[in-house]
């Protein structure tokens, strides 16, 4: 049987999504988790693979099981033997043969936060970005509408990126406010690595008023990460949702 795990998790102690040799990632505790109440060994396949810090709200991962169960039963035996990792399965769905985690998805979305404030955060160190300088919510919007649609994202690209073209249709970036959180939320069909945190750090410049507007479109069109602004933070990015069709 072919099972849809809806997956939330904190990044904080982990390496990242993806299983590496020396240090502890989501995809291990979660395969590990699934061994014990199982005694399978799978390969967790998933919509969005991210980075050291990074949290997700609502990532995807599909895996195939042997032994017969149904899906109420995985969620419980996997949240079961996860713990005490502060990862969860939010929903498992059976589906088809013919589903994929990562090939069937039509877009995924990202929110990434920042705290903006003179006082560093206490509560919120592991979720946010900290910019002590006042952000100018306006035009950062500006800045960001210009990245909407399709468009050549290589000032946004980091260097070790294996995506086969830096040509990315961004379908939203959406910047609101309140109070002293400031929030972007983006979907597209797919991101270039870093992509999403160095378009923040790039309108984090245009929001300090280190650049105006035209810096920013000059940076944007010359397709070139050294124009870039700086990457912001792992720790205020989520990994947002996955849409399929139908949904």
């Amino acid at each position: 049987m072919r099972f849809k795990l809806t997956i939330e998790y904190d990044g904080t102690p982990f390496c990242g999504w993806q299983r590496q040799a020396h240090d502890l990632s989501v995809q291990q505790v979660l395969e590990d988790a699934i061994h014990k109440f199982s005694g399978e060994t799978v390969t967790l396949h998933v919509a969005g693979r991210t980075d050291a810090g990074v949290h997700a709200r609502a990532n995807v991962a599909h895996f195939d099981l042997v032994k017969e169960t149904d899906a109420d039963t995985v969620r419980d035996a996997v949240n079961f033997h996860v713990r005490p990792h502060r990862v969860v399965i939010r929903e498992v769905e059976a589906v088809s043969e013919e589903f994929h985690a990562r090939f069937s998805a039509q877009a995924r979305s990202y929110q990434y936060t920042i705290l903006n404030r003179r006082a560093p955060p206490a509560l919120l160190a592991d979720q946010v970005w900290h910019v002590a300088k006042p952000l100018k919510f306006i035009a950062m919007q500006e800045a960001a509408n210009m990245l909407i649609g399709h468009h050549d994202f290589s000032t946004f690209r980091a260097q070790h990126c294996q995506s086969n073209s830096s040509l990315k249709t961004l379908d939203r970036l959406d910047i609101s406010a309140e109070g002293e959180i400031i929030t972007f939320y983006t979907r597209a069909r797919s991101f270039l690595y870093h992509q999403v945190r160095n378009m923040v750090g790039t309108l984090a410049l245009v929001g300090t008023g280190q650049w105006s507007l035209d810096d920013f479109k000059t940076a944007f069109a010359a397709r070139d990460r050294s124009k870039g602004g700086p990457t912001a933070p792992p720790q205020g990015l989520v990994f947002w949702e996955v849409y399929y069709p139908g949904d």
